[in-house]
């Protein structure tokens, strides 16, 4: 896969070359290990996990500022989003190159992809309700069923820190385009009982969706939106290793868009709800049951068209973890999806769809060599069976050094407009499949961590809308994704350094096109460093020249975005953070006519206590 190396890589590799050089030299800097549930369906060190796995922590959601959800996962490895003209407009994330329907995306273990559209509803997830957001790339279908043909992304509320007693959060803050957000929440755990409650809201004035190449829904005024999210846990240790849990999410957004001169004003409205009842029984010490009920909701109203669609899934999960010995574990897992859409057009002429799935997962540690394996069946009413399998291994060199093979398979089921539009039904889709496989090599001490992955993920039986046949969906392409991730981390004393590098060549196996909107380069690098009770920060990322259209006729060019942070600690209980987004105001766009925000500003007051 040729590319060029330009000043922007070259700056970026300089970083990793640094990060190298350093490795044997700097003081070492403690870090608590992150606990991660994604990647094997049960709690394991990140250092520990086998394959691309990241998590985007409290302290990076922390400095957000006003950015939305898939722009805080656009500046990881591997991720690339685009947006209509804001937060509040339709957008999509693009994990490791497969579209935005191809990735699983959870709340709290909860799927939330709609079975209408396929795709995940961004604008109603507010960061300020997150505590850490887990990435696992690469088809993790044979943990996770459907959708995930490029990985997974799963949203994880907050919760409880350990056991202690009442304590309060809250933020505060303004920036450009009239953007005021706030957020409170209170957690506690105390006497086998622990329980979490937050909420936020949102109002900004934004900025105009759309720019005048877009002569159809071109519209010149300012779209602005409103945003609101409350969600919780309460849970209850009734025996040790007993334990019974509620969570609850509810998100809504009311954002303005842009839908041509006479549609005016046009706005939407979005609710994502995920509800979860868990019991997690120890019962003895080998053993470890969980049962799950799980419920996502979502509602979506176009005002402008006077249309909404809607879909209800409830899930059953009976997960048991078995240690076999002290280095290896056995997960099974049963699980059946119930699926319920509407549409304000007309009924579809199918509204359910159930699957009955059945798991395995092994993980395995052998002195240096470390072993996961996974297979699942997915029974889906009207299809038959979907059998999926992964298998990785990893090997440490030494101390430091780690390499590593994996491969896997996945698939995605067609949403219920796909097979039943009412406009152009075409109910023998077949669902689009996938194998990938990666190799990987990780250096890691306790100040530096370098990391290479190179994947390729083929695609077949794609999903796509054929204008010669009246829009209908029909099973006509397939994709090769094939790409290169570094990544490099490094502490200096109170300095943080982060950089990453991707080479990617998105291609539609027939035409040999550049798959719509994703970048073949996109390199990122930042900077952190703490004096005392002040922070300062800065940010770079550039992304490579994209496509709008299948035939690569609409570019959309390459552009670099540099931003700063910075905060202060007035006490450990109250601070102030700044984020200042775009400073050199550069003019750019991830989607033909769709306008992205200039130079902005958000200062944001924190108190915990």
């Amino acid at each position: 896969m040729p590319f060029i190396l330009n000043r922007q890589a070259f700056a970026v590799l300089t970083t990793f070359i640094s990060a190298t050089a350093c490795a044997q030299s700097a003081s070492p800097v403690y870090k608590l290990d992150q606990i991660v549930v994604t990647a094997s369906r049960s709690a394991q060190l990140q250092k520990d996990v086998l394959g691309d796995v990241s998590v985007v922590s409290k302290d990076q959601l922390r400095k957000a500022g006003q950015d939305s959800v898939a722009e805080i996962l656009s500046r990881q490895p591997g991720v690339q989003f685009y947006s209509n003209g804001g937060p509040q407009t339709t957008t999509g994330v693009f994990l490791r190159g497969t579209s935005p329907t191809q990735t699983l995306v959870l709340i709290d273990g909860i799927r939330i992809n709609s079975s209408t559209q396929g795709g995940a509803n961004w604008g109603a997830i507010d960061p300020n309700t997150i505590e850490r957001i887990e990435i696992v790339r690469g088809a993790a279908s044979s943990l996770y069923g459907s959708d995930a043909i490029g990985g997974v992304v799963n949203i994880i509320t907050k919760k409880p820190d350990g056991d202690r007693p009442l304590s309060a959060w809250g933020n505060i803050g303004y920036g450009s385009y009239d953007t005021f957000k706030s957020s409170i929440g209170i957690s506690g755990a105390q006497n086998g009982w622990d329980y979490a409650l937050s909420s936020s809201m949102a109002d900004s004035s934004g900025f105009n969706a759309t720019n005048q190449n877009n002569t159809f829904s071109y519209h010149p005024d300012q779209d602005g939106y409103r945003q609101n999210s409350l969600s919780g846990s309460l849970g209850y240790t009734w025996k040790p290793g007993h334990h019974v849990g509620l969570t609850a999410y509810n998100g809504y957004m009311n954002g303005d868009y842009d839908a041509g001169e006479y549609a005016h004003p046009a706005y939407g409205i979005t609710r994502q709800q995920a509800y979860t009842l868990t019991s997690t029984d120890d019962i003895n010490d080998h053993w470890q049951s969980v049962l799950r009920f799980g419920m996502s909701k979502e509602y979506v109203e176009n005002r402008a068209y006077d249309s909404h669609y809607s879909s209800l899934q409830r899930s059953y999960t009976w997960q048991n973890n078995i240690k076999l010995t002290e280095n290896q574990q056995i997960s099974t897992v049963l699980e059946r999806l119930e699926e319920r859409p509407s549409h304000s057009s007309s009924s579809y002429s199918v509204n359910r769809r159930d699957t009955n799935s059945a798991g395995l997962v092994y993980r395995g540690d052998f002195s240096a060599h470390h072993l996961q394996a996974s297979v699942r069946n997915d029974n889906i009413s009207g299809y038959g069976n979907q059998a999926t399998g992964g298998l990785a291994y990893d090997y440490d060199l030494n101390d430091q050094w780690s390499m590593g093979v994996a491969g896997n398979t996945g698939f995605r089921a067609p949403t219920f407009s796909d097979l039943y539009s009412p406009y152009a039904p075409n109910p023998d889709l077949q669902p689009e499949k996938s194998r990938n496989v990666e190799l990987n090599l990780h250096y890691q001490t306790d100040d530096t961590r370098l990391g290479l992955v190179a994947y390729q993920n083929k695609i077949r039986d794609l999903i796509t809308l054929d204008a010669n046949r009246n829009w209908a969906a029909y099973n006509i392409d397939s994709a090769t994704i094939r790409g290169v991730t570094l990544t490099a981390e490094h502490d200096v004393g109170n300095t943080a350094l982060r950089a990453s590098a991707d080479f990617m060549n998105p291609r539609d196996d027939a035409s040999g096109k550049q798959l719509r909107w994703r970048a073949r380069q996109v390199y990122r690098a930042s900077i952190d460093h703490r004096f005392d009770a002040v922070t300062v920060g800065a940010e770079y990322q550039f992304t490579g020249k994209r496509y709008d259209d299948a035939d690569n006729q609409i570019s959309l060019g390459g552009y670099g975005l540099l931003g700063l942070t910075a905060g202060y600690d007035f006490s450990k209980n109250v601070g102030v953070q700044v984020r200042w987004n775009n400073i050199l105001d550069k003019d750019y766009t991830n989607a033909y006519g769709y306008n992205m925000p200039g130079s902005n500003v958000f200062v944001n007051v924190s108190f915990r206590m």
